[in-house]
């Protein structure tokens, strides 16, 4: 399978028409030529039940705590690029091995495209401490060539320079502006200066890390709006096993690209898909994966829209707490 000759047609996608057509190619070539993905699909499914899959919805979802233990990776690939995972102090993190970044970087473009515009039109801000203090964060290397699009020298990274930070987003004649922070950042930043940040896209990713209290999605936006002064706190929902991002504008109602699906699982029958407005665990179906696994079980919670937009609800209880853009309910 001519793989790489599919790429500019998988982000022209038709989500209706299209995607399972690609969901079925890209799992045959993963099935074949992914060592760790061929033998987990061949322990639960026999021959005949794996010949017979007809809908992205009957494919096996590799749960995500494979990438901590094995080199999820199809066979016969040169490796561009390791993410690793934040986690925490003494816990076991994910390595994503990346074989061409070229196929991220059209993924991150042109969903930042689909739901801001261009990168070039804005400042963006990143205030990302806990992902600067450490090397192989995706979200990092993704900031970074946003960053480097935008046409305004004041964007760029803040680790503990809150009071340039400050003065940045006072300026009356700033530009459209995107503050993209890590939560336990944002929480700082509006306890210790309160700025008006009214017309100010401000963006929450990655949790507490560690550094505060985990609390609801819904109770954060209520102190951050409140203290920035802004009607609603978007969110990106991404992972190091991804190379896709869903964005949320508000309200906690997240929204995907074309070329990535998610399904909500029976939490007591994972193989079950449920269907409605029911809760469960989060299976993602991320085209862009092509070379690693694009078909993974999460253990986020979650619920699913008839409108294909769903919602974080928090983490399974035996999960362990990682950050990757979830709150724990």
């Amino acid at each position: 399978m001519q793989v790489l000759s599919q790429i500019d047609q998988l982000f022209q996608i038709n989500p209706d028409t299209e995607f399972n057509a690609f969901a079925l190619k890209i799992f045959h070539y993963q099935y074949a030529n992914n060592v760790v993905y061929h033998q987990y699909v061949n322990f639960h499914l026999k021959s005949s039940a794996i010949k017979n899959i007809n809908h992205y919805s009957q494919i096996p979802f590799l749960p995500i705590e494979f990438f901590k233990t094995f080199d999820v990776l199809c066979k016969d690939q040169h490796i561009d690029q390791s993410f690793v995972s934040s986690g925490t102090t003494g816990e076991l993190t994910s390595r994503h091995m990346v074989a061409n970044l070229n196929i991220y970087e059209e993924s991150f473009n042109k969903s930042f495209n689909l739901f801001f515009g261009n990168p070039k039109d804005y400042m963006i801000l990143a205030l990302l401490p806990s992902y600067l203090e450490r090397e192989g964060s995706s979200l990092i290397y993704m900031a970074e060539k946003l960053i480097e699009q935008s046409q305004y020298s004041s964007s760029g990274f803040y680790l503990d320079n809150y009071d340039e930070l400050i003065q940045t987003l006072n300026d009356p004649n700033k530009p459209p502006t995107i503050l993209l922070g890590v939560t336990f950042a944002l929480l700082e930043l509006a306890e210790k200066y309160k700025p008006d940040l009214s017309g100010v896209i401000v963006m929450e990713t990655g949790g507490m890390k560690g550094r505060r209290k985990e609390i609801i999605r819904e109770e954060l936006h209520q102190i951050l709006c409140s203290k920035f002064n802004v009607d609603q706190i978007y969110s990106e929902y991404g992972m190091t096993e991804l190379l896709s991002q869903a964005y949320s504008t508000g309200k906690g109602i997240f929204k995907t690209p074309p070329w990535m699906k998610i399904l909500i699982r029976d939490t007591n029958d994972p193989k079950t898909i449920l269907s409605g407005q029911q809760s469960g665990g989060i299976n993602i179906i991320d085209l862009a994966n092509i070379y690693s696994c694009s078909f993974i079980a999460t253990q986020d919670l979650g619920k699913l829209y008839t409108d294909g937009s769903f919602e974080v609800l928090g983490r399974f209880d035996t999960s362990d707490i990682r950050g990757c853009n979830l709150l724990v309910t």
